[in-house]
């Protein structure tokens, strides 16, 4: 059976895996390898031996497949943030070391692509900024709120700067980033309201004024 083992330091999952095949006897024998398992599966007819291998060869694709995935993510966002606001599938592919078709075989099309990245994006931003660095009390005097509005915003765009100007650019044929960037316009707001819920009194104009700063 394949295990995953997964150790977790902040918000970094490692993975690791390997065979246990061991300890599980048929008619006195110890099995110690998969060819093994396959061989006695088939000369004693033990489906359920036969079922537990195929299993593992399952998972294990299943595992190296997501590794796959996850390498091809952040090797387009680490081009993106170094500069190459549109990197192609071949652009990605030599860089993350692995065949073109390994980026269309995980992303058939562009917007599944930028759903992942935008997910990437989500955890790499609450990494950076935990919800607890984003508490600021309303009693806090609000030129001190406002201070701080102003740092973390400042934090946010010199952090993701390329990203910002890379789903800009695709934004004309791409419903996926246009999606996206509504939903995190829309919490972007509802979080400026929670800073500074003074703004509430405000109209709508001048609040619309307040989000766009």
């Amino acid at each position: 059976m394949l295990h995953e083992i997964s150790a977790r330091n902040g918000h970094l999952t490692k993975s690791l895996e390997f065979w246990f095949i061991a300890c599980h006897y048929v008619e006195g024998c110890f099995i110690k390898s998969r060819d093994q398992a396959l061989l006695i599966s088939e000369q004693t007819g033990d489906q359920a031996l036969l079922g537990q291998v195929k299993t593992v060869e399952k998972d294990g694709r299943v595992v190296r497949g997501e590794r796959m995935k996850l390498a091809i993510i952040k090797t387009a966002m680490t081009m993106v943030k170094e500069g190459n606001l549109i990197p192609s599938a071949q652009q990605i592919s030599t860089r993350a070391g692995v065949a073109v078709r390994s980026v269309f075989r995980h992303f058939d099309d562009m917007e599944n692509l930028h759903v992942a990245f935008d997910q990437l994006l989500q955890e790499e931003v609450e990494k950076e900024f935990p919800k607890e660095s984003l508490l600021l009390e309303s009693e806090t005097p609000l030129s001190e709120r406002i201070t701080r509005v102003i740092e973390i915003q400042t934090s946010l765009w010199e952090l993701n700067e390329n990203v910002i100007l890379s789903a800009h650019a695709q934004f004309w044929n791409s419903k996926a980033l246009r999606k996206n960037y509504a939903r995190h316009q829309s919490s972007q707001r509802k979080q400026l309201d929670e800073w500074l819920p003074e703004l509430k009194e405000f109209d709508r104009t001048s609040r619309e004024s307040a989000n766009a700063i």
